[in-house]
């Protein structure tokens, strides 16, 4: 019985479901040794162990590591599957998981995979062959059509990190970004900036949207016309946070404050606005959006919306470990959504606006 539950959870071959038996019948071994190779132990020759790789490879065999564990089992290897372009967001995002993946005794796995469909699907597959119990899906990848559509196919247990929305599918933990924004641009508009540009986040994430809606909404609703010139692209990086920041400082007239969708792209803007010899906050305000590590490092330091980033990777590993144990109990439900509290951080990079506002560049 042992065997069959061990072996279950491959993809389909032929019209049926590819076991372990398989694995080991065409790696010509025994099932002990296949699961000594899923189970990463030393006891099997490096030989064999290549054979029964390759035999696993051949056979697109992905284990059921869920299946595999014994009624009684309280640890499990929990897998990270990221592409998240913010240094700054993955660093912090990472030392939560860590926390609680040690604290509890679960052993964390970690992969990257590429931004294309393909590249996704690899990632995918070498975190399931690598044994993980379950997987934490940070943004962008919680919304990645492919990651989702293999998961669901092959039935794995995951959690989906700042998402815009909740996932009826699986657990999320998240922030409000639109009420965030809404925040932030409040406080600019208080601190009396009207002409305000906007560093969009990546395209491919509903929280840009959200964090451009909440920034538009309250514009529009203290009478202020949004110039079309003074919103530009970003992808969530540095690199574009300097292309999108260099465009709106030679907007005629410049504007005296930006919002970045995340602070990347806000440190990026500083150091822009440095290089044009602007001084920050004095001659333009530059505010941000996580509270990465970066925020408080560069000079000046960032005012920023603190999302919990750490706090969000704890939650994951506690719902993720709370969805396997449901399963292994055959429990029902809808899945947990959280949301967690974000706050305004106030720093030295904002400031009110230059009495001669949007002066020229030279």
């Amino acid at each position: 019985m042992a065997d069959r539950e061990m072996g279950e959870g491959g993809r389909r071959r032929g019209g049926r479901t590819v076991t372990m038996r398989d694995v080991a019948a065409l790696a010509n071994v025994s099932l002990m040794t296949v699961s000594r190779v899923i189970n990463h132990e030393d006891s099997v020759a490096p030989g064999t162990r290549e054979v029964v790789l390759k035999a696993i490879e051949e056979l697109n065999y992905v284990p059921n590591p869920t299946a595999r564990r014994l009624a009684g089992a309280e640890f499990y290897r929990i897998g990270l599957l990221y592409n998240n372009p913010s240094a700054g967001f993955l660093s912090e995002f990472l030392l939560g998981l860590l926390d609680e993946s040690t604290r509890c005794g679960h052993t964390l796995v970690v992969e990257k995979c590429g931004s294309s469909p393909e590249a996704e699907r690899v990632g995918l597959r070498k975190l399931m062959q690598s044994g993980v119990d379950g997987i934490v899906l940070p943004a962008p990848l919680c919304e990645a059509r492919t990651i989702l559509s293999h998961i669901a196919e092959m039935q794995v247990p995951a959690v989906a990190v700042a998402p815009g929305q909740p996932n009826p599918e699986m657990p999320t933990v998240r922030i409000d970004n639109y009420h965030a924004a809404r925040k932030m641009t409040a406080h600019l508009l208080e601190l009396g900036h009207s002409r305000i540009g906007f560093i969009k986040g990546h395209p491919n994430q509903s929280v840009s949207d959200q964090r451009l809606r909440g920034f538009l909404d309250v514009m529009a609703e203290a009478g202020l016309r949004q110039d079309e010139h003074l919103i530009e692209q970003g992808y969530f990086d540095y690199a574009s946070g300097l292309a999108a920041a260099d465009r709106l400082l030679h907007v005629q007239p410049r504007p005296t404050a930006i919002f970045a969708a995340n602070d990347d792209m806000a440190a990026a803007a500083v150091a822009t606005a440095h290089r044009l010899g602007l001084h920050v906050p004095n001659d333009v305000s530059v505010a941000g959006f996580d509270d990465a590590p970066i925020a408080s490092t560069i000079w000046p330091t960032l005012t920023t919306v603190r999302q919990p980033i750490g706090a969000m990777g704890r939650s994951a590993v506690s719902l993720l470990v709370a969805e396997l144990r449901a399963r292994r109990k055959a429990g029902e439900g809808e899945p947990p959504q959280e949301l967690l509290d974000h706050s305004l951080i106030r720093r030295e990079s904002t400031t009110k606006p230059p009495k001669k506002a949007g002066a020229a560049m030279a």
